[in-house]
């Protein structure tokens, strides 16, 4: 019982089913967990052990009443500070928004409470989801950082606190952090996962995802985040067979050799052909940077301007361009 913050969340779907676990036992071995790991990780910006102890009980009650079950029901899941949870504080990883705790659930956190999913509580982002760290290090090497902007979230999947969290990514802040702390991050479709509620930094490219440990897991929260949707369940029947195109971006020289020889390897196997982008994707990363830090510009910009010192020298230069 006391390693059941290791189980996969389709394990512990299946336990909560059969009634061989409750929901209490999985937040309490979470809970304990935390209180292990946390004082070295630092992933999480804020707890209530009461309040998830309080949602595991009343998932338990409704399972024990007959009630129907949501994929996610009485699991716990991590959600990163820019996406609001009514009654917690939703601080954005800054001092500017110190003390602010929002009334209402983001639509996402809507869909997670649908599911049946235990909130444990807000994961550390870095400064406004851009570039100024937060406390949380690499759990496989506190000497190291865990990636931004969704720290908080890939750290806590990777060391077991919990076996779901949601990220976000505008550039990289899903990918770079599951790299980094060795987890599976799926940074979805645009559009896909609803964003009200959520801190808006560049709406073009804003994106909300998420971390587990198993492609099983990824596919289950994704479901629920999308209130259901789509199915993204890898055991569903496919309509036809899976195409690939293999593209080597700029980036492609830059790889180390084992990832390039797996890609390539993946490649062969699933006969991707290799498609070679036209030169207008040149100075893709540029043309990114471009529409995101104008949109910085416009929405943080208010920020500096009422808070002068406060906000990093690094998002302060930026908002200036």
């Amino acid at each position: 019982m006391e390693q059941l913050y290791r189980f996969p969340a389709y394990d512990v779907a299946e336990g909560l089913r059969c009634e061989d676990i409750t929901s209490s036992d999985v937040v309490r071995a979470a809970l304990a967990r935390i209180a292990e790991r946390e004082a070295g990780v630092g992933a999480w910006a804020h707890l209530d052990p009461a309040l998830a102890l309080n949602n595991a009980e009343t998932a338990d009650a409704a399972r024990s009443a007959g009630q129907d079950l949501g994929p996610l029901h009485g699991i716990p899941v991590g959600i990163k500070d820019i996406i609001d949870v009514a009654g917690l504080p939703c601080e954005h990883g800054t001092p500017v928004f110190a003390g602010r705790r929002p009334s209402a659930d983001a639509a996402v956190v809507r869909n997670l409470r649908a599911a049946g999913a235990v909130i444990l509580g807000k994961t550390v982002t870095t400064e406004l989801a851009f570039f100024g760290p937060g406390k949380t290090r690499n759990p496989h090497n506190l000497e190291h950082t865990p990636g931004g902007s969704s720290s908080g979230s890939a750290a806590a999947v990777a060391d077991f606190h919990v076996p779901l969290a949601l990220g976000t990514q505008t550039a990289g802040s899903i990918i770079r952090p599951a790299s980094y702390c060795g987890v599976i991050g799926f940074k979805p479709t645009f559009g896909l996962v609803p964003r009200d509620g959520v801190l808006e930094q560049s709406p073009p490219l804003d994106t909300i995802g998420g971390y587990a440990r198993t492609v099983g897991d990824i596919a289950l929260l994704m479901t629920a985040m999308t209130g259901g949707s789509h199915d993204f369940s890898p055991r569903r029947t496919r309509v036809g067979p899976l195409r690939f195109a293999f593209i080597k971006s700029l980036a492609w020289p830059d790889g180390d050799p084992a990832m390039k020889a797996a890609l390539e390897r993946f490649a062969a196997e699933h006969a991707a052909e290799e498609v070679a982008l036209p030169a207008a994707f040149n100075d893709t990363a540029g043309l990114q940077r471009a529409v995101q830090f104008r949109d910085i510009a416009k929405n943080y910009g208010p920020h500096l301007d009422a808070h002068p010192g406060v906000v990093s020298a690094k998002l302060a230069e930026v908002i200036g361009i």
